[in-house]
């Protein structure tokens, strides 16, 4: 069974830095786009970060310079470096990745990292 597992959520204050991890685990051939998104109460999921498996980036506007992905393929496992936190960052942080089982891909989703930043 394949798992997304995620740590490093908190409250921090504004300005302040968290860093999220998210592990991979389970049987699968390989795993294609990795990503952060996040869904504040009231809004909709958004997509904060993504990293392909050649390492294409794309960031959200509003955390571009703030915000780094990374990725660890030996490790399966991406980060979220969050710098310059903002109280408008608040929200539930969720790890997603795509996963390749032997000629199929399958969506799969972190159970979510609650972030909140304190004005």
């Amino acid at each position: 069974q394949v798992q997304l597992v995620e740590s490093g959520g908190g409250l921090v204050q504004s300005g302040g830095s968290l860093r999220l991890s998210c592990a991979a685990s389970g049987r699968f051939s390989s795993i294609g786009d990795m990503a952060w998104y996040r869904q504040a109460p009231g809004n909709q999921r958004e997509l904060v970060a993504s990293i392909t498996d050649e390492d294409a980036i794309t960031y959200l506007e509003s955390v571009k310079g703030r915000f780094t992905i990374s990725r660890v393929y030996s490790k399966n496992m991406i980060y979220l470096q969050m710098n310059s936190l903002k109280p408008e960052d608040t929200a539930v942080y969720y790890c997603y990745a795509q996963i390749r089982i032997e000629f199929s891909a399958y969506n799969y989703w972190g159970q979510g990292a609650q972030v909140t930043v304190s004005s």
